[in-house]
């Protein structure tokens, strides 16, 4: 790479993904600095082997995003190159077509996407292109945060600690003001990639809770901090109160680089030492999203495969025909639970206490396999994203890293009267609550706990005897 402007005139090529935003993106700002004409392109790639196709919430904010992103771009004398297809031969067919001499990519960390930028950059450079990737969606890079052996850490405290002894996250990267771009081929509409939901159009819910795009993004970055991060360590577990940042569908789809959002709340901290707690417990979150990339990096296989293996032998009963139904619905009879679903299935996302309740009911109460919880979320939130869905599940399922241990049963009547006692979050998305057609609960939550932890203990059984 190089900052001096070329005079062949040949293009660098910006391969968007999961990176929507024109601000702090390093590949962007490679192929500015390069000097050369730049084309900005996004493939959607619905058929690669062991690529996983967003669900339909996060392809509804994904069409969004890319309209946002291409306003960006238009704004600075460019546009948004759309193609469909295989990566690398849709890559390399459009790198002929362009005579391209660069391509620059953000990093990618799931195992089927990894193969794929490997591919794409061997190819690249053997056409002698400049082929570079960058870090762009990770405030550490996987293998630089090891153990003493040279392994990926599999509990959050030590993980923690030493990403906050290695060094700083870097600053942000500036926001590019025009460049020049090139003509440009031949594409797609983004509504040629049938990204929204048309019969029915069931988005109502969605549309109203967000406006995806950059620029909201920094909106509601800018609102968090102001307005709610020095109240974010007492208020957030409450999910009848707006304490949350909102931001994971933003770092999800790439609106916000964790740069950005890890220097304004350090920025914050440093003004005003008062919310230096609640920075620090903010900061953490940011934390668990990096241990469960790392996690992924470590373990690709992890939205079908337990990573701790001795919970293969776990048997998943299915003892109340109806009920996964019934959870999807938000009609189980057990309030907080119900007011969860629901508010996913209207809005496209939940409050992160409440997840871990949901998530708990389903595979500790109903006794039904964590995957097709999983699989549910995967297609029902905006911020589904290939790490952190399989690994809060099999946190939650006590086959994961760093799991909660398997006698944790989430009670979610108790939760409810701890987290939500006036009811506020259950009467908003259960207005019958209180009225005879509210259903009667599907299971006892006693006795359905009494089963989910003899279950496992025949697990820890047939394990230790192995």
């Amino acid at each position: 790479m190089s900052d001096r402007a070329s005079s062949d005139g040949r293009p660098a090529v910006v391969w968007f993904r999961d990176d929507l935003r024109v601000a702090d993106n390093p590949a962007l700002d490679a192929a500015v600095r390069s000097g050369r004409p730049v084309v900005c392109v996004y493939l959607w790639d619905d058929v690669s082997p062991g690529l996983r196709p967003p669900g339909a919430a996060a392809r509804w904010w994904l069409h969004h995003s890319l309209v946002a992103l291409d306003a960006e771009l238009r704004a600075r004398g460019s546009r948004l190159l759309v193609r469909r297809g295989a990566a690398e031969s849709e890559l390399k067919a459009l790198i002929a077509e362009l005579d391209a001499a660069a391509l620059f990519w953000n990093r990618r960390y799931g195992g089927a996407e990894r193969a794929i930028d490997a591919a794409v950059k061997s190819a690249a450079r053997e056409a002698g292109l400049d082929a570079g990737s960058f870090g762009a969606n990770l405030l550490f890079e996987p293998w630089t945060i090891r153990t003493g052996a040279g392994t990926a850490f599999s509990v959050f405290s030590p993980f923690w600690r030493a990403c906050l002894s290695a060094p700083a996250p870097r600053m942000p990267l500036p926001t590019p003001g025009g460049f020049p771009t090139a003509g440009l081929p031949d594409g797609l509409r983004i509504d040629d990639l049938g990204l929204l939901p048309t019969r029915p159009d069931w988005a109502g819910g969605l549309r109203d809770a967000w406006e995806p795009g950059e620029r909201s993004a920094h909106t509601d970055l800018a609102r968090f901090v102001r307005d709610d991060l020095a109240r974010y360590r007492d208020d957030r577990d409450i999910p009848g109160v707006d304490a949350t940042s909102r931001l994971s569908p933003r770092l999800r789809w790439g609106e916000l680089s964790p740069h950005q959002v890890w220097h304004a709340a350090s920025a914050a901290r440093e003004h005003d030492p008062g919310v230096a707690d609640s920075a620090a417990v903010f900061l953490s979150e940011l934390g668990w999203r990096e241990f469960a990339y790392h996690t992924l990096f470590a373990h690709p296989d992890a939205a079908t495969v337990n990573i701790h293996r001795q919970y293969d032998a776990f048997p998943w009963p299915r003892l109340h025909p109806g009920a996964l139904h019934a959870w999807q619905r938000g009609r189980t009879g057990i309030p907080l639970v119900d007011a969860g679903m629901r508010e996913l299935s209207t809005t496209g996302t939940m409050h992160n206490r409440v997840r871990m309740v949901t998530a708990s009911f389903l595979t500790k109460n109903l006794l039904i396999d964590w995957r097709l919880g999983e699989q549910w979320f995967w297609d029902t939130l905006v911020d589904a994203d290939p790490a952190s869905n399989p690994f809060n599940w099999q946190w939650v399922a006590g086959s994961g890293a760093d799991a909660a241990p398997y006698f944790r049963v989430f009670n979610p009547e108790l939760q409810r009267t701890k987290f939500d006692p006036h009811g506020d979050y259950v009467r908003r998305w259960v207005p019958e609550w209180d009225g005879l057609d509210y259903p009667e609960p599907v299971v006892d939550l006693a006795e359905t706990r009494r089963a989910a932890l003899a279950a496992y203990d025949t697990v820890r059984a047939s394990t230790q005897r192995a």
